[in-house]
């Protein structure tokens, strides 16, 4: 089977302003569910229940020493940084497909890299997120939204029935 989806271009849009060209990489979060074991009397082997979720971290890291970027490095209480990861898939058929993410989140490191006279610059930014939705064409993955308790997995919110128990 011939590969399929291969990421050709990425861009990267952080508060507003476009790197496309100056972004060198980005890792995305990685969506992890925390479980606890549990194994009650009769049960002949633990099972896992979730515990809810991993925290979210994503990092990127520029080819440009950019002010408007490191400025954004330890913004207030109660503000968050806005970012979006776009790229753009193609399959060996030639289907074209839009992929992106879609972060709300605060700078939480800023490593400089090693300096050197003539060097490229390297500015690897990582942030800790509060709010992360996936697409993939038309369609929503995944979104997952800390502060307001959603977790909509392939559309169906998977703990819309614990906000009503508790009356949120």
């Amino acid at each position: 089977m011939a590969a399929e989806d291969i990421l050709k271009y990425l861009n990267l849009i952080v508060d507003g302003r476009g790197y496309a060209g100056k972004i060198d990489e980005y890792s995305p979060p990685d969506l992890t569910v925390s479980t606890e074991e549990f194994r009650g009397g009769g049960m002949d082997i633990p099972i896992d229940i979730d515990m809810g979720m991993e925290k979210l971290t994503c990092s990127f890291v520029l080819t440009s020493y950019d002010a408007d970027v490191l400025a954004l490095w330890g913004v207030k209480d109660g503000s968050t940084v806005r970012m979006t990861a776009k790229g753009s898939l193609e399959s060996p058929d030639g289907t074209k497909t839009p992929v992106a993410h879609f972060m709300r989140g605060k700078l939480t490191s800023v490593a400089r890299g090693t300096w050197g006279s003539g060097a490229r610059p390297s500015l690897t930014i990582t942030l800790s997120l509060n709010y992360y939705r996936e697409t993939h064409g038309q369609r929503t993955i995944s979104e997952i939204d800390a502060v307001n308790m959603v977790r909509i997995i392939n559309g169906v919110d998977q703990l819309a029935e614990h906000r009503a128990n508790i009356g949120l």
